[in-house]
């Protein structure tokens, strides 16, 4: 192979507009992934006054139906927003670190009706967020 030729693959593989995800980006998507399956569950099982939650739990705001339906919209945020990630469509990284932000506030407001869960829980959203927010897209281009 010619250098011409060498330079010209190296240029293709690492232009900036690539579409290619780095491994914290697919652990953050497997992570969302996680998270909406989790919150889904626990928004139905919410909505339905399921036995799973901690009984006779006090709310600052709301009640545990209104709770379930706030993690079932979020699951369903967190889904689209993990697809979106895994198109490597640009806006969705930063959309994924506010909804993984806005679960783990929701998940502070449901600590009396599941502790351990909504600690767990908010653990996996720090961990996803910083997944998330570590990728540089600013690669250095070859000649």
């Amino acid at each position: 192979m010619t250098s011409s030729t060498l330079g010209t693959q190296g240029m293709q593989a690492d232009r900036p507009g690539d579409a290619r995800l780095g491994g914290l980006q697919w652990f953050a998507v497997v992570l969302l992934l996680l998270l909406a399956f989790f919150n889904g569950l626990d928004g139905i099982a919410a909505i339905a006054h399921s036995h799973v939650f901690v009984a006779n739990a006090h709310f600052v705001v709301g009640d545990l139906r209104a709770w379930g339906w706030v993690f079932l919209i979020l699951g369903i945020a967190q889904l689209l927003v993990a697809i979106a990630i895994a198109n490597a469509i640009s806006w969705a990284r930063w959309a994924g670190v506010a909804i993984l932000g806005l679960n783990a506030l929701a998940q502070m407001f449901a600590l009396s009706s599941y502790p351990l869960w909504s600690l767990i829980i908010i653990a996996v959203d720090i961990v996803a967020i910083y997944g998330l927010c570590v990728f540089d897209d600013r690669r250095p281009q070859t000649v």
